[in-house]
């Protein structure tokens, strides 16, 4: 599975599918757990008719983590797939204020880490996406 990184605003808006979030609380990363699965990955999900990608990204950082107050960055855009087939998405790192109860979701728990979890969802992509966010928090380390 090809994963190819673009700068913000190259890929056109509309294709754009979904959101994922690497989200940081309390200086530990913040991985969730679907029902169906034991593994572990970031939040995320796809797009809802009438969302921009920022409200997207805002729903699923609350419906996947419960979190009721924090700050979203645009990282990139990217792709996943081969030439004739790739879906699109753009990544956020989620910086977490405040975390609620976690909603009635299809998330059975989420889980901190200091680094990235070894048992994840999507092996070959999450540890791409992750090397991302760190080097976009290395280039603005104010961010946080």
């Amino acid at each position: 599975m090809k994963l190819e990184f673009y700068q913000l605003d190259k890929v056109d808006h509309k294709m754009i599918e979904f959101a994922v979030i690497s989200a940081i609380y309390k200086g530990k990363w913040v991985y969730v757990r679907h029902k169906d699965r034991t593994t572990w990955e970031i939040a995320g999900g796809h797009r809802e008719f009438g969302e921009n990608m920022e409200e997207t990204a805002q729903r699923e950082l609350f419906e996947e983590t419960g979190c009721i107050d924090g700050k979203l960055i645009p990282i990139c855009d990217y792709s996943i797939g081969d030439t004739a087939v790739k879906k699109y998405g753009r990544l956020y790192l989620g910086v977490i204020r405040e975390l609620d109860q976690l909603p009635a979701s299809e998330i059975d728990e989420i889980k901190l880490f200091d680094e990235l979890p070894v048992n994840l969802t999507y092996p070959e992509i999450q540890p791409k996406l992750f090397e991302k966010t760190l080097a976009f928090i290395k280039s603005c380390e104010a961010v946080i």
